[in-house]
């Protein structure tokens, strides 16, 4: 296969309707943003399929008023001081009493049926994670995109790269099974918001997920409404992209090889194969070989620094 499968599996019809039975927590990880909490909260109000628990992990030492519209809305709050969105993710996940969890960014507000098609996957024990589709709020009146649901498994050709580099959605819009999650640290604290590399913190579990010969879903119907982030510094980017691949490189040795074709296909601006948001070279590849190789050299130094901050 040469992209993310439509149907590499087939999921028995009697058992989709079990969706509804398996129980469920949303974990909105925040900082410093009540407003945003809030919307997202009276989203979640809304849901067609109600979760069993919602649990706000706020990541600072503790704040009362993002703690007052947490108690508004029913939700657990708890707080982690230590900065990091990967910490906080896997505080939420660690504090969860259900058998699928799934996570919301604070300024993301759900569909109505957002929660009940994320789930319908999981009718399947091979289905260990879910994600869903990502709308601008702009786009809420152009109805629910009608794109069929993806599975991978790391029985497809490219699976490596598809989970590793944004084939599977992102984590504004993710759910994992707990049961799938027990005995690791899901999140690396090293990747993710507030964390050394900032970033990619989901796909690196979608990988390591995947690579237990667990099933991983992409729903498009299952959407968020979200803002894009606003454009970062390129520089900084390609240094934790570049950090990031060679974390890639160094936990996966049996996926090296085609880790080297990926980044060579992309060094040569050919677009991708697999579904994405973005299917052309992005601009870190567009950015010019200066910035490249001054920024390997940082992202280097940046992983060989960390290299031992996975299990602390």
């Amino acid at each position: 296969m040469n992209s993310l499968a439509r149907h590499p599996m087939q999921l028995d019809p009697r058992r989709v309707s079990e969706e509804s039975d398996l129980t469920t927590t949303i974990v909105i990880c925040t900082r410093n943003r009540p407003t945003h909490l809030r919307k997202c909260l009276e989203g979640i109000a809304h849901l067609e399929r109600a979760p069993d628990e919602v649990i706000v992990v706020d990541n600072t030492s503790g704040d009362e008023e993002t703690e007052a519209v947490a108690r508004e809305f029913s939700a657990v709050y708890t707080a982690e001081p230590i900065l990091g969105l990967s910490r906080a993710r896997n505080r939420g996940l660690a504090e969860s009493n259900s058998e699928i969890v799934a996570y919301l960014d604070d300024d993301a507000v759900p569909d109505g049926r957002w929660l009940k098609l994320l789930l319908e996957p999981f009718a399947d024990p091979r289905v260990a994670v879910v994600t869903g589709g990502t709308n601008s709020p702009e786009s809420r009146a152009g109805g629910c995109n009608q794109e069929p649901t993806r599975f991978l498994s790391n029985k497809d050709r490219l699976w490596f790269e598809i989970a590793a580099f944004g084939g599977l959605g992102i984590g504004a819009n993710m759910a994992v099974r707990k049961a799938a999650c027990v005995g690791w640290k899901v999140f690396d604290e090293r990747l993710g918001r507030g964390g050394p590399f900032q970033g990619a913190e989901e796909h690196h579990a979608f990988v390591h997920i995947l690579s237990l010969s667990y099933c991983a879903a992409h729903v498009p119907a299952a959407i968020v409404f979200h803002s894009c982030q606003k454009p970062g510094d390129i520089k900084l980017e390609a240094r934790n992209q570049i950090a990031y691949s060679m974390l890639l490189f160094a936990e996966y040795p049996g996926q090296r090889l085609n880790l080297l074709r990926f980044f060579f296909r992309r060094a040569l601006r050919k677009p991708l194969t697999w579904p994405r948001d973005s299917p052309d070279p992005g601009k870190i590849i567009s950015c010019g070989w200066p910035v490249l190789l001054a920024e390997s050299f940082n992202a280097a130094l940046l992983f060989f620094r960390t290299r031992n901050l996975r299990d602390k």
